[in-house]
C-alpha cells in the first residue's frame, strides 16, 4: 500500500487532511533535553483538542546539514507530536522522496526542455541541486524527508504549510524593476559558474554549521536586490506563522520544521490578526517575458544558496 501523502495548503487555501493516526503523547508542554531544544522555539495557543491547548515547538534547521537533520529525528522521535509542519508546500514533495544524486548532462536537459517533460525552471533548477549535491553530499531540505519519514514511523499528520512556491517566485518577480530582473540573471548565472570546490564548500559549512545558509544566502543577495527579503522570506513568515495556528488551533502538539532565519519571524507573528489574501496576489502575467521570468526563478529559488555562499567565503 503506497503511503499516505501529507497535508498541505493549495493555492486556493483549502486543506485535505492526510488519513493516518494521531497520536497522543498526553496533555500539558513538554520540556526538552538541554542538547535538543538550542534551536528549538516554543509556543502556545488555545485549541479545540483535548485539554484545550496546543503547545508548539518550532524546530530550526541550516536547510543543508546532516547535523540538523539529526536534530529534527531526535525531537520528533522524544515529543511525538500529533503534527509535524514542514516549511514545503505541495510543488515541492517531491523533496519527501529519496533523491538520487545525478546531475544531468546538457543534452539531457534539453530533450526535456523538447519534450515538455519539465519547464526552464524545473530543469535548471533540478541540474542546480544535483550540482550542489553532488559536492555536499547531501541535498538541500533533506530535513524535511527525515522529518515526514519519523512522522510516518509512528502515525502523526504532516501538513505542507509553506506557501505554494509558484506564488511566492511571481510576486519575487513582479517586484523587480526590468533592469533588476536582467540583472539578477545574469548576475546568478555568473555566480552559479564560480561555485566554490567540494573541500571550500564543506568548509564554509562546517564555519557556519548553526546557521539558515538559504536565508543567508537570500540576505546577501538582497544588498543588490533589496525585494527578496520581503517576498522570500517576510512574507513567508506571516504565511506560515498563519497557517501553522490554523493547524496548532485542532491539535494538542506540533512540531514545525523549518530554517532556522523564519523563526523569530513566525515567533513575531503568532498570534496576530494576519491578513492572508493580499500575500496570495500575484501580478498579471505580462507576454514575452515568461522564459525570462522562468530563467530568474534558477536564481531566486537555488542560485541563492550557490551565489550567497560564494559572497560570504570572499569576505
Amino acid at each position: 500500500m503506497e503511503p499516505a501523502m501529507p497535508d498541505s495548503r493549495s493555492e486556493t487555501d483549502e486543506e485535505e487532511e492526510a488519513p493516518m493516526s494521531n497520536p497522543d503523547p498526553g496533555p500539558g508542554p513538554r520540556v526538552l533535553p538541554e542538547e535538543l531544544s538550542k534551536n528549538v522555539e516554543f509556543l502556545e495557543c488555545e485549541s479545540s483538542a483535548e485539554g484545550g491547548s496546543c503547545s508548539v515547538y518550532l524546530v530550526g534547521t541550516a536547510h543543508v546539514s546532516n547535523e540538523s537533520c539529526k536534530e529534527v529525528q531526535a525531537i520528533i522521535t522524544y515529543l511525538k507530536p500529533q503534527v509535524v509542519f514542514l516549511e514545503l508546500c505541495p510543488s515541492r514533495v517531491s523533496i519527501l522522496n529519496p533523491q538520487t544524486l545525478q546531475v544531468p548532462t546538457m543534452s539531457e536537459m534539453i530533450d526535456m526542455w523538447k519534450s515538455k517533460r519539465m519547464n526552464m525552471f524545473g530543469i535548471i533548477y533540478s541540474w542546480f541541486l544535483a550540482k550542489v549535491a553532488d559536492k555536499l553530499e547531501t541535498f538541500p531540505g533533506a530535513e524535511f524527508r527525515v522529518a515526514f519519514e519519523e512522522a510516518r514511523s509512528y502515525g502523526a499528520k504532516v501538513i505542507l504549510g509553506d506557501r505554494p512556491i509558484q506564488i511566492t517566485l511571481r510576486r519575487t518577480w513582479g517586484k523587480m524593476s526590468r533592469w533588476h530582473r536582467m540583472k539578477f540573471i545574469f548576475y546568478t548565472l555568473f555566480q552559479a559558474v564560480c561555485l566554490p570546490s567540494a573541500e571550500e564548500l564543506n568548509k564554509l559549512l562546517a564555519e557556519l554549521e548553526n546557521v539558515d545558509m538559504l536565508t543567508l544566502m537570500i540576505q546577501e543577495l538582497s544588498k543588490e536586490f533589496p525585494s527578496l527579503m520581503e517576498t522570500l522570506v517576510h512574507e513567508r513568515d506571516l504565511y506560515m506563522s498563519a497557517s501553522l495556528l490554523k493547524f496548532a488551533k485542532e491539535h494538542s502538539s506540533v512540531v514545525a520544521v523549518m530554517g532556522k532565519g523564519h523563526l523569530q519571524g513566525v515567533k513575531k507573528h503568532w498570534n496576530q490578526p494576519i491578513e492572508g489574501k493580499h500575500l496570495m496576489e500575484v501580478p498579471a502575467k505580462s507576454e514575452g517575458t515568461s522564459n525570462m521570468k522562468i530563467l530568474a526563478y534558477l536564481g531566486v529559488a537555488g542560485v541563492a544558496i550557490a551565489s550567497g555562499i560564494y559572497l560570504i567565503s570572499k569576505r
